[in-house]
Protein backbone atom coordinates (compact mmCIF):
# COMPACT_ATOMS: atom_id res chain seq x y z
CA UNK A 1 0.00 0.00 0.00
CA UNK A 2 1.59 3.46 -1.08
CA UNK A 3 1.41 5.42 1.88
CA UNK A 4 2.57 9.75 2.34
CA UNK A 5 5.90 9.04 2.90
CA UNK A 6 6.28 7.38 -0.66
CA UNK A 7 4.36 10.56 -1.81
CA UNK A 8 7.00 12.51 -0.30
CA UNK A 9 10.18 10.73 -1.17
CA UNK A 10 8.43 10.88 -4.72
CA UNK A 11 7.95 14.35 -5.08
CA UNK A 12 11.48 15.10 -3.45
CA UNK A 13 13.11 12.85 -6.32
CA UNK A 14 11.13 14.71 -9.07
CA UNK A 15 11.99 18.50 -7.64
CA UNK A 16 15.94 16.89 -6.77
CA UNK A 17 15.73 15.81 -10.59
CA UNK A 18 14.62 19.13 -12.01
CA UNK A 19 17.65 20.85 -9.61
CA UNK A 20 19.97 18.31 -11.20
CA UNK A 21 18.72 19.48 -14.41
CA UNK A 22 19.12 23.10 -14.39
CA UNK A 23 22.24 22.97 -12.84
CA UNK A 24 24.14 21.11 -15.94
CA UNK A 25 22.03 23.02 -18.32
CA UNK A 26 23.18 26.02 -16.81
CA UNK A 27 26.51 24.76 -16.79
CA UNK A 28 26.62 23.73 -20.17
CA UNK A 29 25.32 27.09 -21.72
CA UNK A 30 26.88 29.34 -19.13
CA UNK A 31 30.85 29.88 -21.03
CA UNK A 32 29.04 30.05 -24.95
CA UNK A 33 25.82 32.71 -24.19
CA UNK A 34 28.22 34.30 -21.32
CA UNK A 35 31.24 35.31 -23.70
CA UNK A 36 28.23 36.08 -26.56
CA UNK A 37 26.68 38.85 -24.12
CA UNK A 38 30.26 39.75 -23.36
CA UNK A 39 31.33 40.45 -26.75
CA UNK A 40 28.01 42.10 -27.70
CA UNK A 41 28.23 44.67 -24.73
CA UNK A 42 31.93 45.40 -25.37
CA UNK A 43 31.18 45.72 -29.12
CA UNK A 44 28.31 48.34 -28.05
CA UNK A 45 30.30 49.79 -25.73
CA UNK A 46 33.13 50.51 -28.21
CA UNK A 47 30.35 51.74 -30.82
CA UNK A 48 29.08 54.37 -27.62
CA UNK A 49 32.67 55.45 -27.58
CA UNK A 50 33.04 56.07 -31.03
CA UNK A 51 29.67 58.07 -31.42
CA UNK A 52 30.59 59.68 -28.53
CA UNK A 53 33.67 60.85 -29.94
CA UNK A 54 31.99 62.02 -33.43
CA UNK A 55 29.14 64.07 -31.91
CA UNK A 56 32.40 65.97 -30.09
CA UNK A 57 34.36 66.72 -32.85
CA UNK A 58 31.00 67.85 -34.57
CA UNK A 59 30.52 70.15 -31.68
CA UNK A 60 33.76 71.13 -31.75
CA UNK A 61 34.39 71.91 -35.07
CA UNK A 62 30.77 74.15 -35.57
CA UNK A 63 31.98 76.07 -32.51
CA UNK A 64 35.27 76.66 -34.48
CA UNK A 65 32.91 77.62 -37.81
CA UNK A 66 30.55 79.83 -35.98
CA UNK A 67 34.33 81.79 -34.37
CA UNK A 68 35.88 81.45 -38.17
CA UNK A 69 32.37 83.74 -39.00
CA UNK A 70 32.35 85.92 -36.14
CA UNK A 71 36.08 86.82 -37.44
CA UNK A 72 35.62 87.07 -41.28
CA UNK A 73 32.87 89.34 -39.93
CA UNK A 74 35.24 92.06 -38.65
CA UNK A 75 37.02 91.98 -41.67
CA UNK A 76 34.08 91.83 -44.48
CA UNK A 77 30.94 93.59 -42.77
CA UNK A 78 32.85 97.18 -41.63
CA UNK A 79 31.44 100.20 -44.10
CA UNK A 80 29.19 97.81 -46.01
CA UNK A 81 25.85 99.49 -44.16
CA UNK A 82 27.43 103.16 -43.21
CA UNK A 83 24.68 105.57 -43.32
CA UNK A 84 21.83 103.24 -44.24
CA UNK A 85 18.77 103.64 -41.77
CA UNK A 86 17.67 99.52 -41.01
CA UNK A 87 15.22 99.14 -38.43
CA UNK A 88 14.82 95.71 -36.58
CA UNK A 89 11.50 94.05 -36.37
CA UNK A 90 11.51 91.05 -34.36
CA UNK A 91 9.05 88.42 -34.44
CA UNK A 92 7.90 86.26 -31.20
CA UNK A 93 9.72 83.46 -32.49
CA UNK A 94 12.50 85.04 -33.76
CA UNK A 95 13.64 86.58 -30.21
CA UNK A 96 16.66 84.20 -29.23
CA UNK A 97 18.94 85.58 -32.48
CA UNK A 98 17.39 89.01 -33.15
CA UNK A 99 20.36 90.39 -30.97
CA UNK A 100 23.01 88.46 -32.91
CA UNK A 101 21.49 90.01 -36.09
CA UNK A 102 21.16 93.84 -34.50
CA UNK A 103 25.16 93.44 -33.53
CA UNK A 104 26.14 92.38 -37.07
CA UNK A 105 24.06 95.27 -38.80
CA UNK A 106 26.34 97.79 -36.06
CA UNK A 107 29.51 96.11 -36.80
CA UNK A 108 28.15 96.68 -40.69
CA UNK A 109 28.03 100.26 -40.12
CA UNK A 110 23.95 100.81 -40.15
CA UNK A 111 22.31 103.73 -38.68
CA UNK A 112 19.92 101.56 -36.55
CA UNK A 113 16.27 103.37 -37.04
CA UNK A 114 14.94 101.66 -34.42
CA UNK A 115 14.24 97.67 -33.08
CA UNK A 116 10.65 96.88 -32.75
CA UNK A 117 9.80 93.57 -31.10
CA UNK A 118 6.40 92.34 -32.16
CA UNK A 119 4.46 90.54 -29.51
CA UNK A 120 2.23 87.56 -29.99
CA UNK A 121 -0.83 89.46 -29.28
CA UNK A 122 -0.15 91.05 -32.85
CA UNK A 123 -0.50 88.01 -34.57
CA UNK A 124 -3.30 86.25 -31.89
CA UNK A 125 -6.16 85.24 -34.51
CA UNK A 126 -8.45 86.40 -31.33
CA UNK A 127 -7.28 89.53 -32.01
CA UNK A 128 -8.71 90.48 -35.20
CA UNK A 129 -11.16 92.87 -34.79
CA UNK A 130 -9.36 94.93 -31.67
CA UNK A 131 -6.47 95.36 -34.26
CA UNK A 132 -8.90 96.42 -37.40
CA UNK A 133 -10.08 98.96 -35.06
CA UNK A 134 -6.86 99.98 -33.63
CA UNK A 135 -5.68 100.82 -36.76
CA UNK A 136 -8.11 103.44 -37.34
CA UNK A 137 -8.26 105.05 -34.17
CA UNK A 138 -4.42 105.15 -34.32
CA UNK A 139 -4.20 106.50 -37.74
CA UNK A 140 -3.09 110.03 -37.72
CA UNK A 141 -3.55 112.80 -40.74
CA UNK A 142 0.12 112.11 -42.06
CA UNK A 143 -1.25 108.33 -41.79
CA UNK A 144 -4.67 108.04 -42.55
CA UNK A 145 -6.91 105.65 -42.09
CA UNK A 146 -7.83 106.11 -45.95
CA UNK A 147 -4.58 104.91 -47.63
CA UNK A 148 -5.13 101.20 -45.48
CA UNK A 149 -6.41 97.87 -46.76
CA UNK A 150 -10.06 97.79 -46.58
CA UNK A 151 -10.28 93.95 -46.49
CA UNK A 152 -11.11 93.60 -42.65
CA UNK A 153 -8.29 91.75 -41.72
CA UNK A 154 -6.66 93.02 -38.47
CA UNK A 155 -2.53 91.99 -38.76
CA UNK A 156 -2.57 93.08 -42.59
CA UNK A 157 -4.21 96.66 -41.84
CA UNK A 158 -2.16 97.44 -38.69
CA UNK A 159 1.54 96.06 -40.69
CA UNK A 160 0.21 98.72 -43.42
CA UNK A 161 -0.15 101.13 -40.93
CA UNK A 162 3.26 100.79 -39.14
CA UNK A 163 4.95 99.99 -42.15
CA UNK A 164 3.84 103.53 -43.41
CA UNK A 165 5.17 105.45 -40.44
CA UNK A 166 8.36 103.69 -39.54
CA UNK A 167 9.63 102.85 -43.31
CA UNK A 168 10.61 105.98 -46.18
CA UNK A 169 7.94 107.29 -48.09
CA UNK A 170 7.71 106.53 -51.78
CA UNK A 171 9.02 109.55 -53.45
CA UNK A 172 6.26 112.27 -54.31
CA UNK A 173 4.45 111.19 -50.97
CA UNK A 174 4.15 113.28 -47.90
CA UNK A 175 6.51 112.35 -45.08
CA UNK A 176 4.66 111.50 -41.75
CA UNK A 177 5.64 114.02 -39.05
CA UNK A 178 7.31 112.68 -36.07
CA UNK A 179 4.59 113.64 -33.94
CA UNK A 180 2.15 111.42 -35.79
CA UNK A 181 4.89 108.68 -36.29
CA UNK A 182 5.17 108.51 -32.06
CA UNK A 183 1.40 108.94 -31.22
CA UNK A 184 0.92 105.65 -33.99
CA UNK A 185 3.88 103.66 -32.23
CA UNK A 186 2.87 104.52 -28.55
CA UNK A 187 -0.81 103.41 -29.40
CA UNK A 188 0.12 99.85 -30.14
CA UNK A 189 2.60 99.50 -27.40
CA UNK A 190 0.53 101.08 -24.68
CA UNK A 191 -2.08 98.38 -25.94
CA UNK A 192 0.46 95.65 -25.64
CA UNK A 193 1.14 94.76 -29.20
CA UNK A 194 4.75 95.87 -29.92
CA UNK A 195 7.21 96.63 -27.50
CA UNK A 196 10.02 99.10 -28.48
CA UNK A 197 13.09 97.52 -27.57
CA UNK A 198 14.89 100.66 -29.34
CA UNK A 199 14.11 103.95 -29.42
CA UNK A 200 12.79 104.74 -33.07
CA UNK A 201 14.75 107.83 -34.30
CA UNK A 202 13.02 107.79 -37.95
CA UNK A 203 12.17 106.23 -40.74
CA UNK A 204 13.92 103.30 -42.22
CA UNK A 205 14.93 102.67 -45.58
CA UNK A 206 15.09 99.04 -44.94
CA UNK A 207 14.28 96.56 -42.76
CA UNK A 208 15.22 93.02 -41.28
CA UNK A 209 12.18 91.00 -40.20
CA UNK A 210 13.79 88.37 -37.89
CA UNK A 211 11.61 85.52 -37.65
CA UNK A 212 11.95 81.45 -36.21
CA UNK A 213 9.97 78.32 -36.25
CA UNK A 214 6.76 77.64 -37.70
CA UNK A 215 3.95 77.71 -34.88
CA UNK A 216 2.90 74.60 -33.78
CA UNK A 217 -0.34 75.28 -31.42
CA UNK A 218 -3.81 74.72 -32.56
CA UNK A 219 -4.32 78.73 -34.25
CA UNK A 220 -0.75 77.63 -35.71
CA UNK A 221 -2.14 78.12 -39.64
CA UNK A 222 -3.21 81.73 -38.69
CA UNK A 223 -0.53 82.67 -37.14
CA UNK A 224 1.91 81.57 -39.72
CA UNK A 225 -0.18 83.43 -42.03
CA UNK A 226 -0.18 86.51 -39.96
CA UNK A 227 3.31 86.46 -39.89
CA UNK A 228 3.34 86.70 -43.69
CA UNK A 229 1.40 89.26 -44.03
CA UNK A 230 3.56 91.51 -42.00
CA UNK A 231 6.33 90.33 -44.31
CA UNK A 232 3.86 91.49 -47.11
CA UNK A 233 3.03 95.14 -45.70
CA UNK A 234 6.69 96.24 -45.23
CA UNK A 235 7.93 94.79 -48.74
CA UNK A 236 5.20 97.17 -50.09
CA UNK A 237 6.98 100.15 -48.49
CA UNK A 238 10.77 99.14 -48.18
CA UNK A 239 13.89 96.93 -48.58
CA UNK A 240 13.21 93.51 -46.54
CA UNK A 241 14.96 90.75 -45.80
CA UNK A 242 13.90 88.11 -43.40
CA UNK A 243 16.43 86.49 -41.00
CA UNK A 244 15.18 83.15 -39.92
CA UNK A 245 15.88 79.59 -38.32
CA UNK A 246 14.97 76.74 -40.96
CA UNK A 247 13.26 77.18 -44.08
CA UNK A 248 10.57 73.47 -43.62
CA UNK A 249 7.02 73.57 -41.52
CA UNK A 250 5.41 76.57 -43.17
CA UNK A 251 7.76 79.51 -41.53
CA UNK A 252 8.18 82.56 -42.85
CA UNK A 253 11.01 81.66 -45.14
CA UNK A 254 9.60 78.74 -46.03
CA UNK A 255 6.47 80.81 -47.22
CA UNK A 256 8.76 83.60 -48.84
CA UNK A 257 10.55 81.06 -50.43
CA UNK A 258 7.46 79.44 -51.97
CA UNK A 259 5.95 82.41 -53.04
CA UNK A 260 7.28 82.90 -56.58
CA UNK A 261 6.20 87.22 -56.44
CA UNK A 262 7.10 87.19 -52.71
CA UNK A 263 10.42 85.67 -53.43
CA UNK A 264 11.23 87.85 -55.79
CA UNK A 265 11.51 91.18 -53.59
CA UNK A 266 11.79 89.50 -50.06
CA UNK A 267 15.27 88.18 -49.48
CA UNK A 268 15.70 85.45 -46.63
CA UNK A 269 18.17 83.65 -44.86
CA UNK A 270 17.23 80.16 -43.52
CA UNK A 271 20.18 79.76 -40.63
CA UNK A 272 20.48 83.65 -39.01
CA UNK A 273 20.18 81.55 -35.21
CA UNK A 274 23.98 80.94 -35.92
CA UNK A 275 26.52 83.89 -36.70
CA UNK A 276 27.17 82.69 -40.20
CA UNK A 277 23.68 83.67 -41.07
CA UNK A 278 23.37 86.86 -39.13
CA UNK A 279 26.46 87.77 -41.34
CA UNK A 280 25.07 86.71 -44.50
CA UNK A 281 21.99 88.98 -42.89
CA UNK A 282 24.00 91.84 -43.33
CA UNK A 283 25.18 91.43 -46.80
CA UNK A 284 21.80 90.53 -47.94
CA UNK A 285 20.48 93.37 -46.86
CA UNK A 286 23.36 95.13 -48.32
CA UNK A 287 22.63 93.42 -51.67
CA UNK A 288 19.22 94.72 -51.22
CA UNK A 289 19.66 98.48 -51.10
CA UNK A 290 23.09 98.88 -53.04
CA UNK A 291 21.51 96.42 -55.88
CA UNK A 292 17.50 96.10 -55.36
CA UNK A 293 17.97 92.52 -55.60
CA UNK A 294 16.71 89.57 -53.43
CA UNK A 295 18.03 86.44 -52.95
CA UNK A 296 17.41 82.93 -50.64
CA UNK A 297 20.07 82.43 -48.98
CA UNK A 298 21.24 79.37 -46.60
CA UNK A 299 21.46 75.67 -46.20
CA UNK A 300 17.77 74.97 -45.63
CA UNK A 301 15.35 73.81 -48.88
CA UNK A 302 14.81 76.67 -51.88
CA UNK A 303 17.55 78.04 -51.07
CA UNK A 304 19.42 79.81 -54.49
CA UNK A 305 22.08 77.25 -53.92
CA UNK A 306 24.45 79.98 -52.65
CA UNK A 307 25.48 80.51 -48.71
CA UNK A 308 25.97 84.40 -49.22
CA UNK A 309 25.52 86.62 -51.81
CA UNK A 310 28.03 87.90 -53.98
CA UNK A 311 28.65 91.47 -53.95
CA UNK A 312 29.90 94.08 -56.55
CA UNK A 313 33.33 95.75 -56.04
Amino acid sequence: MINFRYHVVSLTAVFLALAIGLVVGTAALNGPVADSLKENVNALRKDNQQWRQQVSNMQKELELEEEFAAQIAQNVLPGKLTGKRVLVLSLPNGRDHTEGVLKMLELAGADVAGRVDVQDKFINPDNNTNLMELAVTAARPTAPASALPGNGNGVETSSALLASVLLDRAQGTPAVTEGDRRAVLTSYSNAGYLTLEQKVTGPAEAVVLVSGQPYVDKDSAKRDESVVKVAEQFDRTGSIVVGGNGSAGGNLVAAVRADPVLAQTISTVDNANTVQGQLVTSLALVQQITEKKAGQYGVGDNASGSLLPRLPQ
